[in-house]
């Protein structure tokens, strides 16, 4: 699993510029327990660095994922969210108020060998997403 600092020094060896806003974005998400979407990041950090712009947060997202630091979950139209953990894990869906929590399962490459087999597809990769009611909203603390 990558590490902040991992991170860091990725960013260094690459010799891309290492920017109070890039620190504060990747620190944000490295700590970030709930897939922020880019506007959470903006709205978090803008209080730092006043002149900022939400672009700023996108370039760096972008920049993040190209990399591998990050990865971006796509919902159809809703917005993008981004999470740090890029090691193999799953994600609870609460239908209510659209919080995401990770959990790990056993891989389930064999889902892909038996895609690829009934299907011709050459799999590159799955996402298991489960829906349901995170604790929150099961008690009534997000009606």
């Amino acid at each position: 699993m990558t590490t902040f600092d991992d991170a860091l020094n990725h960013l260094k060896e690459e010799n891309i510029r290492i920017t109070p806003q890039r620190i504060a974005i990747l620190e944000f998400l490295a700590n970030a327990k709930t897939h922020p979407t880019a506007e959470d990041i903006y709205q978090a950090i803008a209080v730092k660095f006043p002149g900022m712009s939400v672009a700023t947060v996108y370039n760096n997202l972008r920049l993040f994922t190209e990399i591998g630091f990050v990865k971006e979950m796509n919902y159809g139209d809703a917005s993008s969210r981004f999470d740090f953990h890029t090691d193999p894990h799953y994600h609870a869906i609460c239908k209510q108020c659209g919080k995401i929590a990770d959990f790990h399962y056993p891989g389930l490459e064999d889902v892909e060998m038996a895609a690829q087999q009934l299907t011709g597809y050459t799999i590159s990769s799955h996402r298991l997403e489960v829906y349901g009611l995170c604790p929150d909203c099961q008690k009534g603390g997000n009606n």
